[in-house]
C-alpha cells in the first residue's frame, strides 16, 4: 500500500539539499573572500549554520527562517537578520560579496546574480553526519571563520557522544518510524536516518524497503507497527483517533529536526536520546 511521491512546494525542494543523497556539486575550492565578506543566504540550512559561525558576515537569511513553520533555527535569532525572498534584484540591493544557495536555485536567478558580478556558491546535499560536518566546515571557511566552524563541529560530536546508547539498554537497535505529514518517511541516505543509527535506532521505513519520499498510510502503521512511531507531522493521519492504540509507542518529534544539519543536530540527537532512554 506504500507509494512514492515527489517533493512538493518550494520549501520541500530547498530542504532536499539537506536530506537527499550527496551530489558532486559542492563549494568551489577558490577559498573565502577577503576579511569583510558579506554573505546573503537563500537556504534555511545555511542560514542556521552561518548565524552561528559568522553572524557578523551574514547580511540576510532566507524568508523560510522567519517563518516558525519552516525555520530550522530559532526564529527570534533569525529575525535579527533581514530576510530575502530570493529575487535577484532584492539580493543585488544588499550588495553582498557572496550568495549562498542550495542546488535548487533557479538557473535564471543564478545567471542574473552572476551577471551582476556576485559570487554564487551552492552548497551540496548532505546524507550523513559526516556530510554535515563537511558542510559546516565549508561554510565557516567561506566566511573566514574556521575556528567557529570547528567549535560547532565539536558541539555536534559532543552531542552525538552524549546521545550514544547506553550499553545497559536494549541490546539491538530499536526500529523507529519517522512519520511526517502526509505519511512521508525518510529514506536510507538521509541525515535523519544516520542520526537514528547514532542514537540506538534503525530506520523502520528502510527496513521495509522504502526510499526517500515514500508514503506509509495509517492502515500500514496500525497493521505492522514499529517499536516506536516518531510523530513528526501535524497532518490528518498523525492526529487520527485510531493511533490511540499505539499511544505507548508514539512519541512527538519536531519535524524541523528532520530538515538540516549544523546546529540542528545537537537538538535532534538530544531528543532521540531522550526517547531511547524512555524505552528502558
Amino acid at each position: 500500500m506504500t507509494k512514492q511521491v515527489g517533493a512538493t512546494g518550494a520549501l520541500a525542494a530547498i530542504l532536499l539539499t539537506a536530506c537527499a543523497p550527496a551530489t558532486s556539486e559542492t563549494m568551489p575550492a577558490e577559498g573565502p573572500h577577503p576579511k569583510e565578506t558579506g554573505i546573503v543566504s537563500l537556504n534555511p540550512c545555511a542560514d542556521a549554520i552561518l548565524a552561528e559561525v559568522a553572524p557578523e558576515r551574514l547580511m540576510a537569511v532566507s524568508h523560510y527562517s522567519h517563518d516558525p513553520d519552516s525555520a530550522s533555527m530559532d526564529v527570534a535569532l533569525a529575525r535579527r537578520f533581514p530576510a530575502t525572498s530570493g529575487a535577484a534584484e532584492e539580493i543585488a540591493a544588499l550588495a553582498p560579496d557572496v550568495v549562498v544557495a542550495g542546488t535548487f536555485l533557479p538557473p535564471a536567478t543564478e545567471q542574473a546574480l552572476r551577471r551582476m558580478g556576485l559570487r554564487v556558491v551552492k552548497i551540496g546535499s548532505i546524507a550523513s553526519v559526516e556530510d554535515a560536518r563537511a558542510q559546516v566546515r565549508e561554510l565557516a571557511a567561506l566566511a573566514g571563520r574556521q575556528d567557529a566552524g570547528e567549535a560547532l563541529v565539536a558541539r555536534i560530536d559532543a552531542a552525538l557522544a552524549d546521545a550514544a546508547p547506553d550499553p545497559s539498554g536494549p541490546e539491538k537497535p530499536v526500529p523507529a518510524l519517522i512519520w511526517q505529514a502526509g505519511g512521508l518517511v525518510p529514506g536510507e541516505a538521509t541525515l535523519v536516518s544516520d542520526l537514528l543509527a547514532h542514537t540506538g535506532f534503525t530506520n523502520f521505513s528502510v527496513g521495509r524497503g522504502l526510499g526517500q519520499g515514500a508514503v506509509v498510510p495509517l492502515e500500514d502503521v496500525l497493521a505492522d507497527p514499529p517499536s516506536v512511531v516518531l510523530n513528526a507531522g501535524a497532518g490528518r493521519m498523525q492526529s487520527h483517533p485510531a493511533l490511540a492504540v499505539l499511544a505507548d509507542r508514539t512519541e512527538p518529534f519536531d519535524t524541523r529536526l528532520t530538515w538540516c544539519g549544523g546546529p540542528t543536530i545537537p537538538q535532534a540527537a538530544g531528543r532521540l536520546a531522550e526517547i531511547w532512554r524512555e524505552l528502558r
